[in-house]
């Protein structure tokens, strides 16, 4: 047997394991330790006191998410008000909190010392002006840092984000790609291929997921992945972002999810992250986004969609996690009183009331 076929075997033993393994189901609570640091209280849906972690397990949740930044302290004022926060210390200590309550951990890696997503994937501080291999090199060296700092406390992750919503590339400029295009894909490639080896060689029990949210947007979501098969980026799951507001309705989603199955029917997907506005910042979210498609953003609106989400993704047998971002958002309690609340979460912010959406995610785990 040629090594290349046990290699396809080996590749197609693996993913069929995920796609049998339990569905996943949780959230991005990035936040969580940050907020309850400042006094926030959360309330199970009678108004009654509960720690949010026997909340969340009551709810169904097996898996939390967590970002992790290079260098926080480089982000500007605005993005720590948002919540750019989570450098190691900060990230091995909230995974201590995750592990010792019993819950899985998805570790995400940002490779950016602030925000990255598809507007922004900003190189970090440390690592401007490196050239492609340099740069590479320097991904491989940090993440397998991060790792080996991470079992050493006793918190493996068991499934590993290699970039955030990286449908444009990361660390621009130098790993920009157009997913419609052939350009630098050599480039990023490496990159991603680097930040893989890594995770192998210091977790090799753990999932990866490369993850995108170009959900709504089956053309550029099947030249992105070809793109990867193309450099021979090795990886588990196929990652998407689906926010019904930006990335279309749920149909839309749902026929793009059939013809991921069909093109890569080896590899599971997993919906890294969802939410749904409920008001903004105060005032209808209807004067903010476009709900023409979905529903009302409203309480209600919320949980409507996410019945609606939950009930096409169980029509997908190869779609295995579901998870919230932001679920843990909330003002209830927290001093100084934040601003600029994006008012998508779980939890009503005046009451600390956990919100009829969170119930409905747990039908996810009967599929």
């Amino acid at each position: 047997m040629s090594k290349r076929i046990l290699i396809l075997i080996t590749a197609c033993v693996a993913a069929l394991t995920t796609m049998q393994a339990k569905n996943w189901l949780g959230g991005d609570i990035s936040m969580l330790s940050a907020l309850q640091n400042k006094g926030a209280v959360y309330n199970d849906n009678k108004g009654k006191a509960i720690d949010p972690y026997k909340l969340f397990r009551k709810a169904g949740w097996n898996m939390m998410r967590v970002r992790l930044f290079v260098d926080p302290q480089n982000a500007n004022a605005a993005h720590k008000g948002e919540g750019v926060c989570q450098d190691l210390p900060y990230v091995i200590d909230l995974c201590r909190t995750i592990k010792k309550e019993g819950f899985a951990i998805m570790l995400d890696f940002h490779y950016s010392d602030t925000w990255a997503d598809p507007a922004k994937q900003y190189t970090p501080k440390r690592w401007e002006g490196l050239d492609a291999k340099t740069l590479a090199d320097s991904i491989y060296r940090y993440t397998k840092y991060c790792l080996f700092a991470l079992k050493k406390a006793g918190v493996a992750p068991d499934m590993i984000q290699v970039g955030n919503e990286i449908t444009y590339g990361m660390d621009w400029p130098t790993g920009r790609v157009d997913p419609l295009s052939d350009d630098n894909w050599n480039v990023l490639g490496s990159l991603l291929k680097a930040g893989v080896k890594a995770c192998r060689e210091e977790c090799p029990k753990a999932q990866l997921i490369i993850h995108t949210e170009h959900a709504g947007d089956w053309d550029m979501t099947e030249s992105y992945y070809e793109h990867l098969d193309e450099e021979g980026v090795d990886y588990d799951i196929i990652g998407l972002s689906y926010y019904p507001m930006w990335h279309k309705s749920i149909p839309n989603l749902s026929a793009n999810l059939s013809n991921l199955t069909a093109r890569f029917p080896n590899k599971p997907i997993m919906i890294v992250e969802t939410a749904y506005f409920f008001e903004h910042d105060g005032k209808p979210a209807s004067e903010f986004e476009d709900f023409s498609h979905c529903p009302p953003g409203t309480v209600e609106g919320q949980r409507e969609f996410t019945a609606q989400l939950v009930n096409e993704l169980t029509k997908h047998k190869n779609v295995i996690g579901l998870f919230w971002w932001y679920p843990e958002e909330t003002a209830f309690g927290v001093q100084p009183q934040p601003r600029g609340l994006l008012n998508r979460g779980l939890f009503d912010p005046t009451t600390g009331n956990a919100l009829p959406a969170l119930y409905e995610m747990k039908r996810f785990k009967k599929k």
